[in-house]
């Protein structure tokens, strides 16, 4: 990951307060998005069976491409994979932020794919001392959108003021009692919110809003969208409650700073590796890279088509 500037954005004082946000950065669409972000293509750090490609690559073999108005960022669905495995894309931002308002309209997202593991999400260079929020993140046939942080020893969440549900409440990767490096993390309650049931409602906007004392996230169909995130005067205050609230024992200014915007499309590692035994995916094959590997048309719906992306400073 190369050193980019770091973009301060600054920050608010609270839940309710209302705050003016400007547009900082609008990210082009069609094939221009690309020059915003550079092409990850070392070794999968989460272990994946994965080879993320350059950009030329994945231009010439179809994996980016200009959608209408729209960014397409998918991956290989039409051979078998070989070596370190499918061939994929990653992206991380030239830019890194501290606090802001990030916008993500969708049009599309990877489907509830078996051995899939998709994530939009911000990370900082020295991880996790740095911090890591990942906005939409799940794996294989999740139909809820899981939201989680991870950072260094000393931040906690509290249960309370979001719709969604909490699944583990120590930030640290590290946590005694949890697993490792589950961070701390919330679960929407809905299934429109991920893969197959976000995409059958027609897409829709996650809104990350990260500022001293809170980290938050909201999850829109367009049909739902508040007129002033959709016109672009922002104010989350008048929102209403988030699906994913993270404040309580935990300063936020110390665990999380110049972050950079990441995409990608992962397969089995991790996570979705680690649980292929106990889902209902392993039915189709003994092992999550043998059928990642041997089904390149099971990924034909494993993409991002993005309508837009915007960061808005207070």
């Amino acid at each position: 990951m190369r050193t980019s500037t770091i973009i301060q954005l600054a920050a608010l004082t609270g839940l309710s307060s209302a705050q003016s946000y400007s547009l900082y950065d609008d990210y082009p669409t069609g094939l221009d998005f690309f020059s915003k972000f550079t092409f990850f293509t070392d070794s999968d750090p989460t272990n994946g069976y994965v080879d993320y490609v350059d950009e030329s690559t994945a231009e010439s073999a179809g994996l980016i491409y200009a959608s209408g108005n729209a960014t397409y960022i998918g991956v290989d669905s039409s051979n078998v994979a070989s070596g370190s495995g499918r061939n994929s894309v990653r992206l991380t931002s030239t830019a890194s932020y501290t606090h802001g308002l990030f916008v993500l309209d969708l049009a599309h997202m990877p489907g509830s794919v078996c051995g899939s593991w998709p994530a939009f999400w911000t990370v900082g260079g020295d991880w996790p001392n740095n911090g890591e929020i990942d906005i939409i993140e799940g794996v294989n046939q999740q139909s809820n959108n899981a939201m989680t942080l991870h950072t260094s020893e000393g931040c906690t969440i509290n249960d309370s003021g979001f719709t969604g549900s909490l699944s583990t409440s120590n930030c640290w990767t590290q946590a005694p009692g949890q697993s490792n490096n589950a961070g701390c993390g919330i679960d929407a309650t809905s299934s429109a919110t991920y893969g197959d049931g976000f995409n059958s409602a027609g897409g829709g906007i996650y809104a990350m809003e990260w500022t001293s004392n809170y980290i938050q996230v909201f999850e829109f169909t367009h049909d739902s969208a508040p007129s002033d995130l959709t016109s672009g005067s922002p104010d989350p205050s008048t929102w209403g409650e988030p699906a994913a609230y993270f404040a309580g024992d935990c300063d936020i200014d110390s665990h999380f700073t110049a972050n950079q915007i990441v995409f990608d499309i992962t397969f089995c590692g991790d996570w979705a590796g680690n649980v292929w035994s106990t889902s209902t995916c392993s039915s189709l094959a003994s092992t999550c890279n043998d059928y990642v590997q041997n089904n390149p048309s099971a990924f034909t719906d494993t993409y991002w088509l993005i309508n837009s992306l915007k960061v808005y400073s207070s």
